[in-house]
């Protein structure tokens, strides 16, 4: 009885080694895991730079729809000159997700910490634009409670039901969307490769983009004589680029007026007298639009 019990005692003890053994191998494998990507607030770099992807492609139908009910007609609303990209949508959707994923289950606290995430995003993505670009996506001076034309009231309560809704309901589907496709197709490499190249193609359009506003808006000053702040520096540029026959042939081929006012409509610039110029009243007879719906009635 006894050498069977001790036998029974050495089976149990080996078989608790085994399991005391795998469960250290799971732990060790997972804090490689959790050290061989860089995280934020517990989110993968990675899965934050396709949700970036992913929302500034939705933030571009977001605004293409808002134009459309607004003014009749499909206008672009892209950030970028080649791309189906709305950058500020992609920036805000990821701030709000990795800032405010533990207040999911409060309606009133995502609501005021997505106005304010929004509302902080939007300000900082005009300013830089127009400290870099010297121009203006978009102006709500003509709003309500607005601070310096860049946010308001209305637009903050825009984003404070955009977050409601996002870490509600919408987010968690596309976390189970990229969940299934990472399960079909289990190639960690591979999405690392497309998400990483898909985000270099935005960071090249992104430059492309900066230098033809910047050759549109000095070509623009130039022509017209805008009293804007750095009037002689602009006229400098003019004569450097545009005396070059080569370049110039190549930036009206490439990005002349017709092809920047289609792309970016809206587009203006604020003059010494605090008069807002639109690009668009530059270009006669440009086409601001791809097609009209309907057509509106005052």
């Amino acid at each position: 009885m006894e050498s069977k019990e001790k036998v029974l005692n050495e089976k149990i003890k080996t078989i608790s080694q085994v399991q005391e053994n795998v469960e250290n191998k799971q732990v060790q494998e997972e804090k490689k895991t959790v050290k061989k990507g860089f995280r934020i607030f517990g989110i993968s770099i990675w899965r934050i730079l396709a949700y970036f992807i992913i929302y500034s492609v939705v933030g571009f139908l977001i605004e293409t729809t808002y134009g459309a009910v607004r003014k009749g007609l499909v206008e672009s609303r892209q950030s970028f000159l080649y791309g189906p990209f709305c950058s500020i949508y992609g920036i805000g959707a990821c701030v709000m997700i990795v800032f405010l994923q533990k207040f999911k289950k409060s309606h009133n606290l995502l609501f005021i910490g997505g106005a304010i995430l929004g509302s902080c995003v939007e300000y900082l993505v005009s300013y830089f634009g127009e400290l870099m670009f010297h121009v203006k996506w978009w102006d709500y001076s003509n709003l309500p409670f607005n601070i310096n034309g860049r946010i308001c009231v209305a637009f903050a309560f825009f984003w404070g039901v955009l977050a409601m809704y996002l870490l509600g309901s919408f987010n968690p589907k596309i976390d189970k969307i990229i969940d299934k496709i990472k399960d079909k197709f289990p190639n960690e490499k591979m999405w690392h490769w497309i998400i990483a190249c898909t985000v270099w193609i935005m960071l090249i359009d992104c430059i492309i983009t900066g230098a033809a506003l910047e050759f549109f808006k000095i070509r623009k000053v130039e022509e017209y004589n805008l009293n804007v702040s750095d009037r002689q520096h602009i006229s400098e540029k003019y004569n450097e680029i545009y005396g070059n026959e080569r370049l110039s042939k190549f930036i009206y081929k490439f990005w002349g007026d017709e092809k920047m006012i289609l792309v970016f409509p809206n587009l203006k610039i604020q003059d010494k007298d605090g008069n807002m110029v639109y690009f668009d009243s530059l270009v006669p007879g440009a086409k601001t639009y791809y097609f009209k719906i309907y057509e509106k009635y005052k």
